[in-house]
């Protein structure tokens, strides 16, 4: 974790002192999202979950090279899944490394990683201690519009590998433990505007 915002801030400072266009800003929206799926038991065939809202809130950067760009993004996450009445919420450090092109006038497109450090999940009052990895990386694919210094963005995010939760519901008469795929799958709205 100590590397990872070492890495996000050396990154930050290049592209504070990059050419013209490039720049920090802050970013905020709703994200739209769902976990993977729910096993009461092993045996028991997987629950999907319903979507809810969720939100984050964080810093870019922007290194501008001309019609490309690199940007990556230090934000907070707060999203919360539906499994039947059975709320999870989960709380992470997202830090996706985007690489964008500039389509036409204000229009842009990108892609990119997005390093996920988890901070917090919960299972209806069960804490959940033992997830797979706190540490795992998805990818954000998406596409924007930026109106001088203020910037929308709508982007899909999903997890490269599975990240499993395994805990004992107590309110569950089934046998052996539960799991619960923690990987993200969301769309997200964001908000931005540089500094």
């Amino acid at each position: 974790m100590k590397h990872l915002l070492i890495a996000a801030c050396v990154l930050w400072g290049t592209v504070a002192f990059a050419q013209k266009g490039s720049g920090l800003g802050i970013k905020a929206g709703l994200n739209y999202n769902a976990n993977g799926d729910y096993f009461e038991s092993v045996g028991d065939a997987a629950q999907d979950p319903d979507r809810n809202v969720g939100f984050h809130i964080g810093l870019f950067g922007k290194l501008d090279l001309g019609r490309l760009y690199v940007r990556p993004e230090l934000i907070y996450t707060k999203t919360k899944s539906d499994y039947d009445g059975n709320d999870f919420d989960m709380s992470k450090l997202d830090a996706p490394l985007l690489l964008g092109a500039k389509i036409i006038g204000p229009l842009h497109v990108f892609a990119g990683p997005s390093f996920q450090y988890l901070l917090n999940t919960e299972f209806d009052g069960i804490d959940i201690d033992d997830v797979e990895n706190d540490f795992t990386v998805g990818l954000h694919i998406g596409a924007g519009v930026n109106l001088g210094k203020l910037g929308v963005d709508v982007r899909y995010e999903r997890g490269f590998s599975s990240n499993e939760a395994e805990f004992i519901n107590t309110n569950i008469t089934s046998v052996g433990p539960s799991r619960l795929d923690t990987r993200p799958d969301q769309i997200i709205v964001g908000l931005s505007l540089k500094l």
